[in-house]
């Protein structure tokens, strides 16, 4: 599913026009993000969980040269997901 397939789904699900759907949609994405930028969590009970974690410096090897390179610490965005989610998730996988 892309975005415009999960727009058009949200307007199908709620009975919102597909107009406002479309501006709400990227509205909930850029509040997450904003939320994890600033090193707060996003808790979805059912779903799960949007996080930044610290990843620390290290040294990694250019596959081409063979040089050693510095890789700096930085954040990236984490999820994972709910008991719930995954149990859904299983359950699809054993009915096919």
């Amino acid at each position: 599913m892309n975005k415009t397939e999960l727009i058009k789904a949200v307007a199908e699900h709620t009975g919102v026009e597909q107009k406002a759907a479309k501006r709400l949609v990227p509205i909930v994405f850029e509040m997450i993000a904003e939320t994890i930028a600033n090193g707060e969590k996003v808790n979805i009970p059912g779903f799960g969980c949007f996080e930044s974690k610290d990843t620390s410096a290290r040294k990694a090897r250019n596959l081409q040269t063979g040089e050693e390179v510095a890789v700096p610490a930085s954040k990236k965005p984490a999820f994972k997901a709910a008991k719930a989610l995954k149990d859904k998730i299983k359950q699809q996988l054993t009915f096919r």
